[in-house]
């Protein structure tokens, strides 16, 4: 959204200096023509802010390759074998659809717990199979994404990342988490973003609805309000929560695809309970 300036120079030049793959790369202007773009760096200009899943999905019908790295714009590679590493994870186990490096902030140090792809995040140090992933910096296989119908993009924003995760996994695939690889990403809140608690909340309706057999829907949706009434505070916050949940109810949630009960079973003895 060329609303980076200082930081996307720098995430293009890490990118573009990775080393031992073959590099295809697009920039997706959303709702922009995008600027600071290297020569030799293509570029896809939409008229419209269409949301972050439906633009990683036309940047991915523009690549060939095949695996898939979605990047965020003020994220940066600190070393250049990071998406040789990645692929090499993927490449020694056809299960894996995805790889996850660890996420840090380049001051602190610090890796924010969302940032922890597991229920279990006090340790972000520790690898292992995942369900779930961090979207802005991802290596997706390329068959895979294309088996699963790639991002909901439907969601503009939040979420997308369990949505895709719950349809690999349901396609028999699994997730990995690599921390020894670390991203660099300042961190943030997503409650910076005026829209956070309405897409937030609407967003995990939408995927409850679209992915968890009918028996789950309440428990998750419980489960979720709960946690939010704990974690929220400020009444604009709260009313905003409301809103979104209540817009996930009754709207279109797209098309629902429910998990099979076998998937269930995958995904809690992976250790992350779909109803949670």
């Amino acid at each position: 959204m060329n609303d980076r300036p200082a930081e996307f120079p720098k995430a293009m030049a890490s990118l573009l200096a990775q080393e031992g793959v073959d590099l295809d790369v697009v920039v997706v202007g959303n709702g922009c023509t995008p600027q600071q773009v290297p020569d030799g760096v293509r570029t896809v200009t939409l008229a419209e802010n269409v949301g972050i899943p439906e633009g990683r999905n036309i940047g991915a019908a523009q690549v060939k390759g095949d695996y898939l790295f979605f990047f965020d714009n003020d994220a940066m590679l600190p070393t250049p074998r990071i998406l040789a590493q990645l692929v090499a994870r993927l490449e020694t186990d056809p299960g894996l659809a995805y790889t996850q490096p660890r996420i840090a902030d380049p001051d602190s140090g610090v890796t924010l717990r969302r940032w922890v792809p597991r229920l279990r995040a006090s340790d972000p140090a520790r690898p292992g199979i995942v369900t779930v992933m961090a979207e802005g910096v991802v290596m997706i296989r390329r068959s895979a994404f294309d088996e699963v119908g790639g991002w909901p993009g439907s969601f503009f924003l939040y979420h997308e990342g369990v949505d895709l995760a719950w349809r690999l996994w349901d396609h028999g695939y699994r997730g990995y988490y690599m921390p020894d690889v670390i991203v660099h990403h300042p961190a943030t809140h997503p409650s910076r973003h005026a829209s956070f608690y309405r897409l937030n909340a609407r967003n995990r309706v939408w995927l409850a609805r679209r992915r968890l057999p009918r028996l789950l829907i309440p428990v998750n949706l419980a489960v979720w309000a709960a946690v939010t009434l704990s974690r929220t505070r400020g009444m604009p916050a709260l009313r905003a929560s409301l809103n979104g949940f209540l817009e996930g109810v009754r709207g279109a949630c797209g098309t629902r695809e429910p998990m099979s009960w076998t998937t269930v079973a995958r995904l809690t003895r992976a250790g992350r309970p779909p109803a949670v």
